[in-house]
């Protein structure tokens, strides 16, 4: 074995250097409809040598030897904060790098060949690579190629962190060790479910889905080419394999690696639901305290399912999803009885301690040492599209992009593909970067934001024995379709041994989770003294890369010749996200997710039991497959004067999922829709620096301040207290001003910075002020399990940059609506603040503020965060702003600054195509 692979990469060296032909690079803007630029920060490179390490570890903070193109986008996106708004068409390039296709010939840096029927080009200024394949393999092999040249390391990582392997692979530390546990909890596969994904694509999708089949195999080639090539070559191999005890580099690439790399990134950003038991167990502690009626009514107003006020993607027509049940089938619901449920418990520590020093970042980040730190990140992305009506050129426009998390390096690379069947740009997330995922084809572009509509559900199984003896909440086995069947135990150890990247002490740790016919299992309880196990069954388990065939289209300039060409391609994609789509006429969007089609008379608001006339309709637990809404039945829609997207509610009608309570009044996509409402108003067109300008400004706002804050200022009106009087008169100003937090001089310190600070301490206290009075302790705390009160920019030490996507936001500006007396669509079932009395509102929130005040010295709102108050040196005011600064998570040894904090996709597009180029 060890000959054949020497073999192989001197066979793959020869062909690199060799003279004879090879596949020709296009030229630039070959087939290119013009008008696309983009951003990708910190740069497209991913890749350090052990030198290379070492000359940065050894380099000034300040002016660190940054590898080639590993930090060359990062100032270019932060600068943009301080230009806006404002922005003239000229500036544009400052803030965005051409997205052209192909390379300018004074702009190639370099050109290579790993195998005759692919070429790849590197560009000069910044290092994008642009693959040129004369066949659709050798494209598939350039992706693959490319794909290990720039982020191996990371492809790696995220290989393992799909298996839940995370902690054998780089240590032993608790965020490593809970990421595992998290993601075999999720998505437990064994390798021959990983490999039987990959096996069934021919069978459930004939050729297209023989096209997916070798297009991972020549992808998988290329990775192992250049891994063949690193293994010889020490200047083509990531020195943090060194750092990690593998001086020798990865294992082989093998194609099941694109399932574990797919099911990790679909379970963080394309699902949604899944959490019916949580919102049952707060359906009765509402009903503990209000009695049976009021307390489901109480329940529904936290819940929003349908709040007819929520800020929708499609404005004008009802999409009904999910609507509440006439009549519902007696004996349903699963409701657990209460105090009996027990979540599931994945972990079983082995020997050694688990401890030491490879932890860091903190704040529920995954980390480990100085190398590895990933946050369980939510989806975050927005989008804003302009048609061609509402544009002064005419030509639609939009500034949209994915938001994944800032990490060093991007955990989205960048690449320009053409071959047969293929001519995109855009970006990809690693290891599954077969087809361009989110960019643009000749003449057009598209984007996504993370939709969760709801494709988990919850199912309650009885529990039985085999023997037939009475079972317990213990018992093995549970009962399907009549059987009385066993839960499979998968199950995966980790050991982990100290290295120079995570110091803690060898250990190992041993992951079990139940699987049954419905799904993994996520707890126990009793219904009606009986015991059962609850499970969680999602559409795209056991299909995780079936999405690819929509990718695939998306890169079909045969396939994409209009909008509803691409609606088309966007419904072949099972993950739950939010397409939208432009090109030199016209504009589009569609919903897409395998969202399965229910049993009637069941309430897709709790758990149900697990008996087959309540299961999905023609379920098939051995294909894991169902019937799933059709195209006609998923938002969408065509030439809307503006789309705007930032996770936010679909269309109305369509119920948000179990798991998403924060669709009510407020959310963050709001302040998109004022800024495109106030350039489009009447006569008034919009250009394309003008639309950049609205996402800068919304991407600085406060959403709370925006929103929230004019309602309770009005509330409390003027107080005698001097001291609150002047605290209002500040944090109004701030409101009038924007409510931004933004640094404009660049001193390190916000404007409105006092009033920032108050806000930031008095939100918490207002919310429990305004409803904890009235819900009691216990069901407040429930609300917030379901819904945190805040999602500030900090985020619990994580720094993620997204911001504001979910809280109380909604809650508190529609219960103060009602207490003032204004006009509020869907009123909740009671005032909430005070009681319903106005007067006592206004002194609850007075008395909070006061609290505030008291507390809101810098070292007590932000003094959490340790690194930040020791490089404020004592400043309070650069204290808070350190604490909004993005921070991008290391993936290695290279290393990024903090930039100020913004709420902006980390990959963007700006787009107004010119014309066809067919």
């Amino acid at each position: 074995m060890r000959l054949r692979t020497v073999a192989a990469a001197l066979a793959a060296a020869a062909l690199a250097t060799a003279p004879s032909a090879h596949a020709a690079a296009q030229p630039y803007q070959q087939n290119d409809g013009r008008g696309f630029v983009n951003i990708a920060p910190p740069g497209a490179n991913g890749f350090a040598t052990l030198a290379q390490i070492g000359q940065f570890l050894g380099s000034p903070t300040g002016n660190r030897a940054y590898p080639p193109h590993s930090n060359d986008q990062l100032a270019m996106y932060q600068d943009l904060v301080y230009a806006t708004p404002g922005l003239k068409q000229e500036d544009v390039p400052k803030y965005f790098k051409d997205a052209s296709f192909g390379v300018k010939p004074e702009d190639v840096d370099r050109t290579y060949s790993p195998r005759p029927d692919v070429t790849i080009v590197r560009d000069k200024q910044f290092g994008v690579p642009h693959i040129y394949g004369d066949t659709r393999g050798g494209t598939m092999f350039g992706a693959g190629y490319v794909a290990a040249e720039d982020r191996l390391f990371f492809i790696d990582i995220l290989r393992h962190l799909g298996r839940a392997q995370l902690s054998s692979f780089a240590g032993g530390a608790e965020g490593n060790r809970a990421f595992d546990e998290e993601q075999w909890a999720l998505a437990p596969y064994t390798e021959a479910d990983l490999q039987r994904q990959i096996d069934q694509f021919d069978d459930l999708y004939g050729a297209d889905g023989q096209l997916i089949q070798d297009d991972i195999k020549n992808y998988t080639e290329g990775v192992n080419a250049y891994i063949a090539e690193a293994r010889l070559n020490p200047n083509k191999m990531p020195g943090e394999y060194a750092a990690i005890n593998r001086p020798q580099g990865p294992d082989d690439w093998q194609q099941r690696d694109a399932i574990a790399i797919a099911a990790l990134v679909g379970g963080i950003f394309g699902k949604g639901g899944g959490r019916e038991v949580d919102s049952a167990l707060v359906y009765q502690q509402a009903v503990q305290k209000f009695g049976g009626r009021k307390g489901r009514r109480v329940w529904a107003d936290f819940r929003s399912k349908n709040a007819p006020e929520a800020p929708t993607t499609v404005l004008m027509k009802r999409f009904n999803y999910e609507p509440d049940p006439k009549k519902l089938d007696a004996g349903s619901r699963a409701l657990p009885d209460p105090g009996s449920f027990k979540r599931a418990q994945v972990a079983t520590e082995g020997g050694g301690s688990g401890e030491g020093g490879g932890g860091g970042g903190g704040g529920g980040g995954t980390c480990v040492g100085g190398f590895i730190c990933i946050p369980r990140s939510k989806g975050m992305s927005n989008a804003l599209v302009v048609s061609g009506k509402e544009s002064e050129s005419g030509h639609p426009l939009a500034v949209f992009g994915p938001q994944t998390g800032y990490f060093a390096p991007q955990i989205l690379m960048e690449q320009d593909m053409h071959g047969p069947g293929i001519d995109a740009r855009g970006a990809s997330f690693p290891g599954v970067n077969l087809y361009v995922q989110l960019g643009r084809g000749r003449d057009y572009s598209w984007s996504a934001t993370s939709a969760g509509q709801d494709n988990i559900d919850q199912f309650a199984l009885d529990l039985c024995n085999a023997d037939g003896s009475p079972p317990t909440i213990d018992s093995d086995h549970y009962r399907f379709r009549g059987a009385c069947r066993p839960i499979e135990k998968l199950e995966r150890t980790n050991s982990w041994s100290p290295s120079v990247a995570d110091s803690t002490p060898a250990g190992s740790a041993t992951l079990t989770t139940g699987r049954t016919a419905m799904g993994i299992v996520t707890g126990r309880g009793t219904i009606k003294g009986k015991p059962v196990v609850y499970t969680s069954l999602r559409t795209t388990y056991m299909h995780e890369v079936d999405s690819a065939r929509g990718f695939s289209d998306f890169n079909n300039p045969d396939k994409m010749t209009s909008p509803g060409d691409f609606q088309r391609a966007a419904s072949k994609i099972g993950y739950t996200f939010n397409w939208l789509y432009l090109d030199d006429k016209d504009v589009a969007y569609f919903n897409s997710g395998n969202n399965p089609v229910r049993a009637k008379n069941t309430d897709p608001n709790f758990p149900v039991r697990g008996r087959a006339r309540w299961e999905w309709r023609n379920f098939e637990p051995d294909a894991a497959t169902a019937d799933y809404t059709p195209f006609a039945q998923h938002p969408q829609v065509v030439n809307q004067d503006y789309l705007t997207s930032w996770n936010n509610k679909q269309a109305p009608g369509y119920s948000a999922s179990d798991a998403q309570w924060g669709f009510s009044s407020v959310y963050r996509s709001l302040p998109l829709d004022g800024y495109l409402k106030q350039r489009i108003k009447g006569a008034k067109k919009m250009t394309l620096p003008q639309l950049i300008d609205a996402m800068e400004l919304a991407g600085t706002t406060d959403l709370r301040g925006y929103a929230v804050l004019p309602l309770a200022l009005k509330v409390l009106g003027r107080q005698k207290d001097p001291q609150l009087n002047d605290a209002i008169a500040k944090l109004r100003a701030w409101q009038l001003d924007g409510s931004h937090r933004i640094d404009r001089n660049r001193d390190g310190i916000y404007e409105h910075a006092d009033a920032i600070r108050i806000m930031d301490a008095w939100w918490p206290r207002w919310l429990h002020a305004e409803f904890e009075p009235t819900l009691g302790k216990e069901l407040f705390s429930g609300v917030e399990g379901m819904l945190g009160l805040d999602n500030a920019p900090n985020n619990h030490g994580q720094h993620l940059g997204s911001a504001y996507q979910d809280g109380w936001y909604g809650y508190a500006k529609k219960d103060l609506r009602t207490v003032l007396g204004q006009k509020v669509k869907g009123k909740y079932s009671r005032k909430y603040c005070g009681k319903g009395k106005l007067s006592r509102c206004r002194s609850a929130l007075a008395a909070s503020l006061k609290d505030a005040i008291a507390n809101s010295d810098p070292g007590k709102v932000y003094g959490d965060d340790q690194k930040c108050v020791d490089e404020s040196g004592g400043d309070g005011n650069k204290l808070q702003y350190c604490y909004d600064t993005v921070v991008h998570r290391p993936l290695g040894a290279i290393q990024q600054p903090r930039i100020h904090w913004i709420n902006r996709p980390t990959f963007q597009q700006a787009v107004e195509i010119q014309g066809r180029a067919r």
